[in-house]
């Protein structure tokens, strides 16, 4: 008798073992079950490859998208350093006039929109008399007013898309229907 077969993990099948090669004879068939326990073993290690693969392509995955959450601000992050650099040099200068300082914000204010627009951000202004988009405006109130029945009347805030998508819309008040 010979010893009992084992997988490729070195575990031994319970009741089944291969037969001794010495005991059969070199023109014998081979035995069916000695190579099906062989092609079982050789498709457990294949799979048991294919799971650890499996696992660490996924364990890359959430890798990368931490990393993709935890620094994806890192473009506009260094883009707005420099409008921060403004606003602190601002402030250090303690005799100014109002209109330097007025210079000064208006600078820092365009340095701000450079970066919005780098970034893909965009104002939402509705105009008045506009009609009323629920997609990127938000009524504040509808009031009685001369113009066309759902317009906007006044902006009270303006929105902002990001490449096409309502970060935060306008807040507007619209004219009230006659009623």
């Amino acid at each position: 008798m010979g010893e009992p077969a084992q997988t490729s993990t070195g575990e031994t099948p319970e009741g089944v073992g291969i037969p001794d090669a010495g005991a059969t004879a070199p023109n014998a068939q081979p035995d069916p079950l000695a190579e099906a326990l062989a092609e079982a073993a050789r498709l457990r290690e294949e799979w048991l490859r294919a799971k650890a693969e499996t696992e660490n392509v996924r364990r890359r995955g959430q890798e990368d998208v931490s990393k993709a959450h935890k620094f994806g601000v890192e473009g506009m992050a260094s883009a707005l350093l420099g409008v921060k650099d403004g606003l602190e040099a601002a402030l250090t200068v303690e005799s100014s006039s109002l209109e330097a300082v007025r210079q000064g914000v208006e600078l820092t204010a365009r340095q701000l929109d450079a970066v919005f627009e780098r970034f893909g951000l965009k104002p939402v202004a509705p105009a008045v008399g506009e009609k009323f988009d629920p997609h990127r405006h938000q009524a504040i109130s509808a009031v009685p007013s001369e113009q066309e029945p759902n317009t906007v009347v006044a902006l009270l805030q303006k929105g902002w898309l990001l490449h096409d998508r309502v970060l935060r819309p306008a807040l507007v008040t619209v004219a009230a229907a006659p009623g």
